[in-house]
C-alpha cells in the first residue's frame, strides 16, 4: 500500500472512531508517517474535499493544527450540491469521484451507482466528439442525479 493510501485510511479511521471530527498536527503525522508534511497536505486535499464530504480547517505555525470534518448532509442536499458543482464539463475521473461518494453516503444503491458510472464512461461516450465529451457527461450526470432526487 502506498504512503497516502496508508495516511488516508488512517485518516478515516480516525474519524470514525472520534464520530467525524479529528484534529491533528501536520508535522507529527508527518513522522509518524515518516514522510514530509507536504504529503500529509497532498492526501488532504486530494481525498478530503468538499465533493467528497469534508471541511477543512487549518492553522500554520507551531501551535497549528489541521482538522477534518466529516459533513452529514440530506441525502437531495447533497444531491443538489454535486448538481451545482458539475458544472458545465465533468471529466470521467470527477464523475466518479461524486458518484462513489453518493454510493459510501448510501445516498445511492450499488446497483444505481453501476448504472449512472456506467452511462457516464468513456465508453459509453464514445460516439461523441472528444472536444464535447465532458460537456455531454456533465448534462447527463446532473439529469441523472435531478431524477434521484425523492
Amino acid at each position: 500500500m502506498k504512503s497516502s493510501d496508508l495516511i488516508a485510511a488512517f485518516l478515516l479511521d480516525s474519524l470514525e472512531k472520534a464520530d467525524g471530527l479529528v484534529e491533528l498536527q501536520r508535522n507529527e503525522l508527518a513522522q509518524q508517517f515518516n514522510v514530509v508534511p507536504s504529503q500529509i497536505n497532498y492526501v488532504i486535499s486530494s481525498r478530503f474535499t468538499p465533493e467528497h464530504g469534508y471541511i477543512i480547517e487549518s492553522r500554520r505555525g507551531g501551535g497549528g493544527y489541521i482538522r477534518i470534518r466529516r459533513v452529514k448532509q440530506d441525502k437531495n442536499v447533497h444531491i443538489m450540491h454535486v448538481v451545482n458543482a458539475v458544472g458545465n464539463r465533468l471529466n470521467a475521473m470527477n464523475a466518479e469521484v461524486f458518484l462513489r461518494n453518493m454510493l459510501d453516503y448510501s445516498y445511492l444503491t450499488p446497483q444505481l451507482f453501476r448504472v449512472m458510472r456506467a452511462a457516464v464512461s468513456d465508453n459509453a461516450l464514445s460516439a461523441i466528439p472528444l472536444d464535447c465529451r465532458d460537456t455531454v457527461r456533465a448534462e447527463i450526470m446532473k439529469h441523472m442525479l435531478l431524477s434521484v432526487i425523492a
